[in-house]
């Protein structure tokens, strides 16, 4: 089955990683139209040895396709993805906007491909952080159960999109040639820095928590089905490019082993284990990007509490973490034979 395709916000970086992927997935394309801002029309990308014209997004612009790859920012998304829907299309939408939404299923599809089938033309991808940490919690979950996640972030600066990648390379040029670092999307300088606010602006609750960690506990609790599931969560930018970081301290029901807890990990679908850190074997966040999986190492039961066990985890926060779960989503309608607007 071929499907007609739109991508929505074609000039950002995951934009730009859908082209990348559709092409290394060889996905069943019977036409492509790419969709960007007013100011982006006219514009072109390269794609398959062709060159395409980007259109403006509008609603008109989903007339006659099928499937839609949507990045372009949640207000944007609010405003066209239901017009999308109205016109037949399937929305694979990659922002918060509908993520908590009722009878809109919050997928990745290691963890819970079979709640695709509830869709009403709308899939929601989770927040980057929660598809990095749940691949790892899914095998352990299913085996002894979980109870508590402790879980903190070290953010990659492409979470902020293209802006905030070229502000860290901007800023390392600057002290690197002795200037004042302009800056300019993040709080404060990013290089040689760390900073624990995301995003960087607005965003928090009056507990002191911000949007971004309550989206992974909302985010996990959804897409487990499991209220009894607890996550509390630290969320960090730091100075990388595109791989994302976390620490999780996993609190589970029943008794492990460690052995048990890295044989379930190293079975697992879009996990793989890197856990020898006495031969200096452990994920690190250069070596993770451009690659698929979520890397697993430092395992250890929690030194305070036997029913625990820590671990250190990498994923590309653009790759696994945006782009590439929102086409296995889309792979997964294909096969299930769901690209199609329930009656």
């Amino acid at each position: 089955m071929k499907v007609k395709t739109a991508i929505l916000g074609v000039t950002g970086a995951v934009g730009q990683e859908f082209l990348k992927l559709l092409v290394e997935r060889d996905f069943p394309l019977e036409s492509l139209k790419v969709l960007a801002s007013a100011r982006s029309a006219g514009k072109t990308v390269e794609f398959k040895g062709q060159t395409l014209t980007i259109e403006e997004a509008t609603p008109e612009a989903f007339d006659g396709v099928e499937l839609v790859l949507s990045s372009a920012g949640g207000s944007v998304s609010k405003k066209l993805v239901p017009e999308a829907v109205k016109r037949g299309a399937v929305v694979v939408d990659n922002t918060s906007a509908f993520r908590m939404d009722e009878g809109v299923p919050l997928i990745v599809p290691e963890v819970n491909r079979h709640v695709l089938k509830e869709h009403r033309g709308i899939i929601a991808n989770p927040n980057c952080s929660t598809i990095i940490m749940v691949l790892p919690l899914k095998p352990l979950h299913d085996r002894w159960g979980v109870r508590r996640v402790i879980c903190s972030t070290y953010q990659a600066v492409s979470g902020a999109g293209w802006t905030g990648i070229r502000e860290l390379e901007q800023q390392v040029a600057d002290l690197a040639a002795g200037r004042e670092p302009k800056i300019e999307v993040f709080p404060q300088q990013i290089a040689y820095n760390a900073i624990p606010r995301i995003p960087q602006s607005g965003g928090v609750f009056d507990d002191g928590y911000l949007h971004e960690e309550v989206k992974m506990i909302k985010e996990t609790v959804k897409i487990f089905g499991d209220e009894s599931i607890h996550v509390t969560a630290t969320c960090v930018r730091i100075p990388v490019i595109r791989c994302h970081s976390e620490t999780l301290n996993v609190e589970l029901v029943k008794p492990f082993t460690l052995d048990e807890v890295r044989e379930a990990l190293a079975g697992a679908e879009g996990v793989t284990v890197q856990d020898d850190v006495a031969n200096n074997v452990y994920p690190v966040p250069l070596a993770c990007s451009f690659l698929d999986d979520v890397f697993v190492g430092r395992l250890r039961v929690d030194n305070t509490l036997p029913q625990a066990v820590n671990m250190w985890i990498c994923g590309d926060q653009i790759k696994k973490g945006a782009a590439l779960n929102a086409i296995q989503i889309a792979e997964d309608l294909i096969r299930q034979d769901l690209v199609r607007v329930p009656a």
